[in-house]
C-alpha cells in the first residue's frame, strides 16, 4: 500500500512557475514507475507526464512539451513535477499516481493522491 500526498499547487499569472511534489510513505517509491495527471472542471482526467522506476525515461502530452519537467528523488521518496512558462489552460487539480509502468492512462495506476489545484490567471 502506497499513500500520495500532493503539494505545491497554488494560483501563478500566466508565464509564471510552480513546482509540485509528491511525498509517497507506506512503500519505497522507487518500486513503482509515477505519473501525474490533470482534471480540469467538466472534462475528465488527462496525462501530463511520467516517469519510469529509475527516472531514467519519462514522458510527456504534446502540450506540456518543453515546459514541465518531471523528476523523481527515490532517497526521498518524492515526484516532483516542474511547470514553467504556465498558460490558462494548464488551469486543474493535479495529481500524482504510482503503478507497475510509465503509462499515459489513468487504469495503469494503482494508487492516487488527493489532488493539488493549480490556477493559472490570465
Amino acid at each position: 500500500q502506497v499513500q500520495l500526498v500532493e503539494s505545491g499547487g497554488g494560483l501563478v499569472q500566466a508565464g509564471g512557475s510552480l513546482r509540485l511534489s509528491c511525498a509517497a510513505s507506506g512503500r519505497t517509491l522507487n518500486s513503482y514507475a509515477m505519473g501525474w495527471f490533470r482534471q480540469a472542471p467538466g472534462k475528465e482526467r488527462e496525462f501530463v507526464a511520467a516517469i519510469s522506476r529509475s527516472g531514467g525515461n519519462s514522458y510527456y502530452t504534446d502540450s506540456v512539451k518543453a515546459r514541465f519537467t518531471i523528476s523523481r528523488d527515490n532517497a526521498k521518496n518524492t515526484v516532483y513535477l516542474q511547470m514553467n512558462s504556465l498558460k490558462p489552460e494548464d488551469t486543474a487539480v493535479y495529481y500524482c499516481a504510482a503503478g507497475g509502468g510509465a503509462y499515459v492512462y489513468t487504469g495503469g495506476y494503482d494508487y492516487w493522491g488527493q489532488g493539488t489545484q493549480v490556477t493559472v490567471s490570465s
